[in-house]
């Protein structure tokens, strides 16, 4: 008969309430500061509904990014890949005249195609993730400048169809319908990591990929449908950013690269202390978005914004780590009767 789980002390408890929920409790924190500093402009509907607005796309590409993250993979070819998906966009809609459904239908099929070559590239050429996927993203980023060479894509003077400007621009119960995309999306992700086998083995694969091996887990698929999931947001997101900007910047995409592995970074420090989470990743991008919402409003200066984004990517990095370390610690600890079994995992 196996042993029960001993009873967590005070101490530990707490200790697991701040490292699930510190960043929950800095992002409320955060936004008080603020109201109090900026009492007339920052708590109200107004602000609310433009830092709603102004981040869903980096938030997109947050989750995003937190997929491969999940089987220990970086993916440096979102930024790239979100700039490419945004040109197509507006060449096939302003240019080309398709239909914006069908457009938008082949953007998207296309991101996913884009993560497919990456896994593949990543897998079967064993070829590290950070290079294989700053490759990749530097071919995206020659295709984008290919596609427009070098200018924006401006549609003519009959505009782009309402229908499809109202993917970003329209109104949900009095919030911007962009940020109820991230909410569908960070539940979906939950429910295939946390309650699905898919994203079982992909934990299990981040965590040991020879014990997954071992076990039967088809590793070399797994880390392939993570990045086809990761290049499927990306297209999503390029969309949605047509349909904001509603002209085409061949070099928008890299701006958002780092706010987005900074949001999958911090992610893994919140919710599920040690590991990348959709809730945790969710809260991270809150924490940004008032961050940056709250200094842009002080009057701060252009520079500030990077040397926030710069840092917040080292502290994420640090927390990370640190929490993954403390972590496995706590495992090694464990009496054997408490430790998940990897039969159990791969049931």
């Amino acid at each position: 008969m196996r042993p029960g789980p001993r009873p967590r002390s005070p101490g530990r408890r707490l200790g697991h309430l701040i490292g699930a929920y510190g960043l929950l409790a800095l992002a409320a924190l955060l936004f008080l500061v603020f109201s109090l500093a900026l009492p007339d402009t920052f708590p109200t509907l107004d602000n609310i509904s433009a830092v709603l607005s102004n981040q869903a796309i980096p938030a997109l590409l947050a989750l995003g990014a937190m997929i491969p993250i999940v089987t220990a993979k970086f993916d440096l070819s979102i930024g790239y890949g979100l700039g490419l998906a945004h040109v197509m966009t507006m060449q096939l809609i302003a240019v080309d005249a398709w239909p914006w459904p069908l457009a938008c239908l082949v953007v998207v099929v296309g991101g996913a195609v884009v993560g497919v070559f990456n896994g593949v590239v990543v897998e079967f050429a064993k070829i590290d993730s950070f290079i294989a996927t700053l490759g990749t993203g530097s071919i995206l980023y020659a295709l984008t400048g290919w596609i427009t060479n070098g200018a924006r894509i401006v549609p003519g003077p009959q505009g782009l169809p309402p229908a499809f400007t109202d993917l970003y621009d329209s109104r949900f119960l009095g919030l911007p319908v962009p940020a109820f995309y991230v909410l569908a999306l960070t539940a979906v992700l939950w429910l295939f990591l946390e309650r699905l086998p898919l994203g079982r083995y992909l934990y299990v694969i981040g965590s040991n990929p020879r014990a997954a091996a071992l076990v039967g887990i088809p590793t070399r698929r797994y880390v392939i449908y993570a990045f086809a999931g990761s290049g499927l947001i990306v297209g999503i997101a390029g969309v949605l950013l047509a349909a904001q900007q509603r002209i085409g910047n061949p070099s928008v995409g890299l701006d958002y690269l780092l706010p987005a592995f900074v949001g999958a970074l911090l992610g893994s420090t919140a919710i599920k202390p040690g590991r990348a989470n959709a809730l945790g990743t969710l809260i991270a991008v809150v924490i940004l978005a008032i961050g940056l919402a709250g200094i842009g409003q002080l009057g701060a200066q252009f520079w500030v914004t990077p040397l926030f984004n710069g840092a917040t990517l080292l502290i994420a990095v640090g927390m990370a780590g640190y929490a993954a370390r403390r972590q496995l610690r706590r495992r090694r600890t464990e009496p054997p009767g408490t430790r998940r079994d990897m039969t159990e995992v791969t049931s």
